[in-house]
């Protein structure tokens, strides 16, 4: 064990961050080059390029709950999590190199569309991440004691990585989106190889507690009882939009989305148990029904930014517009990069990780709110995006933390799969749904409208979820 790792000195917590930062910068470039370059070199419509987003979440339903429990109970290659980081970075730096060459690989399949292949490729792609984000986040709470320790590896996680999240916008928005993809490739094949050969994992988590050993598929399901609304609406519109059926009506949509708001609401107004670990799962449910609200709005802002720009600002080029997106989330991920470390983590010191989240949440959805009403121009938008950069920073740290203290330690891999759900199922819903309102409006504020309610909700659902106990802390590396 290197003495950064038993001393957790900072070097240490950067080091740990950078398979994170590689699969979070492949992550990066997805988003500023997936939907620009199918609506601009390959011509795909919103609606195919919705198509071709919810191929991720599909892959992180599949990926990162079968990777976090294959994780939790192997060990080869000197680690438990290394292995498939290894993989997932390899895969995704291929799947990246694919991009820019959809159309020459359908074209030497002898396919006559290209939608097929692009589905393929972002499947890949996603899938990849997929493989590895499970692991990367996973190694943190292994190899950190719950309390001040996880919360600071979480929070530099988010720093370093957000800090080359904002390089890569920076690069897409100086030169292009093709010199972002290649630069992606390199970068994402170092930080996802060498780091990981250089964290010593522990063998040996912990035995689960009786009541959360055995466990199956009808186990797994309750645990995500929050987000069932979410999951049967996507099988309906995945199958629907396979089959190319066409429904006039919205009943479907209205009865999910009141199953949802029974569910997420029953879920909030339970009581956790104390410690918030136990046989019912509580505490964990109540922070999926919280974090699912919140990627919504992330979600379709990620997807459907282009189509708002296009709308507000018709004098841009395409080029251009892929440049005011790539700025924009520059300056999302620069305030997501500087805060979790410097900001976020010594006010939950103070106030508690999850009032410190709710407001971050609860400002976000104002940013959204602005952009909705004012952002008609590229530097209103860029302004706005700063604000919603404090929500974002919060996003992606501090749930890690709040939900690794209400789960078992030794199969910190199953949920934190579980958990990626919250994530992935309102991917969906923003890939089918939303993409189906945002094609039928005339006006595109409806993106950034449907952006600020899910914020909205999601600040005021994490209100009800209680600031939780220290659990059980993991065995110390080195003791094998």
């Amino acid at each position: 064990m290197l003495p950064i790792q038993r001393n957790l000195t900072r070097s240490f917590y950067v080091l740990l961050s950078l398979p994170a930062t590689a699969m979070g910068f492949a992550l990066s470039v997805q988003i500023s080059a997936l939907s620009w370059i199918l609506t601009t070199q390959y011509g795909l419509d919103i609606h195919d390029v919705g198509l071709v987003w919810a191929a991720g979440p599909i892959a992180g339903i599949l990926g990162q709950v079968i990777i976090g429990v294959v994780s939790d109970k192997t060990w080869f290659w000197g680690g438990r999590r290394r292995p498939y980081i290894l993989i997932g970075g390899v895969l995704a730096s291929l799947m990246l190199l694919a991009l820019p060459s959809i159309d020459v690989i359908s074209g030497s399949l002898g396919l006559e569309g290209i939608l097929g292949v692009a589905l393929i490729v972002a499947l890949t792609l996603d899938l990849a991440i997929n493989v590895s984000f499970n692991p990367t986040r996973s190694i943190i709470a292994d190899v950190t004691p719950e309390g001040v320790e996880r919360t600071r590896g979480y929070t530099w996680m988010q720093t370093i990585s957000g800090s080359f999240g904002v390089m890569a916008y920076a690069i897409g928005a100086i030169w292009n989106n093709y010199v972002l993809i290649y630069a992606g490739v390199v970068l994402v094949i170092v930080f996802s190889v060498i780091p990981p050969l250089f964290v010593k994992e522990p063998e040996e988590l912990g035995e689960p507690d009786e009541a959360e050993a055995g466990g199956g598929w009808w186990e797994i399901l309750i645990s995500i009882r929050p987000l069932w609304g979410f999951l049967l609406y996507d099988i309906y519109a995945l199958t629907l939009r396979l089959a190319h059926i066409e429904v006039d009506n919205y009943y479907a949509e209205v009865l999910c989305g009141l199953l949802t708001l029974w569910l997420v609401g029953s879920t909030l107004l339970k009581k956790e148990v104390s410690g918030g670990v136990g046989t019912d799962h509580v505490g964990f449910q109540k922070v999926l029904a919280a974090h699912s609200f919140s990627w919504i709005g992330v979600q379709t802002m990620f997807i459907y930014t282009l189509a708002y720009v296009q709308q507000k600002m018709p004098a841009l080029s395409d080029v251009d517009a892929g440049r005011v997106i790539s700025i924009s989330f520059l300056v999302l991920n620069a305030v997501a990069a500087i805060l979790p470390a410097f900001v976020l983590e010594p006010i939950t010191e103070r106030i508690g990780r999850v009032r410190t989240h709710m407001f971050c949440v609860a400002i976000m959805a104002f940013g959204y709110a602005g952009i909705t009403l004012f952002g008609h121009t590229a530097m209103t938008l860029y302004l706005l995006m700063a604000v919603c950069g404090v929500g974002w920073a919060a996003i992606v740290s501090l749930p890690f933390a709040i939900m690794s203290q209400k789960v078992e330690q030794s199969r910190m891999g199953l949920y934190m799969g579980l958990f990626n759900l919250s994530v992935v199922l309102p991917q969906l819903l923003a890939s089918l749904a939303v993409g189906l309102a945002v094609s039928r409006a005339d006006d595109k504020s409806l993106i950034f409208t449907i952006c600020a309610v899910s914020l909205a909700v999601s600040s005021l659902a994490w209100s009800l979820v209680r600031e939780g106990e220290n659990t059980t802390r993991p065995p110390p590396a080195s003791s094998h």
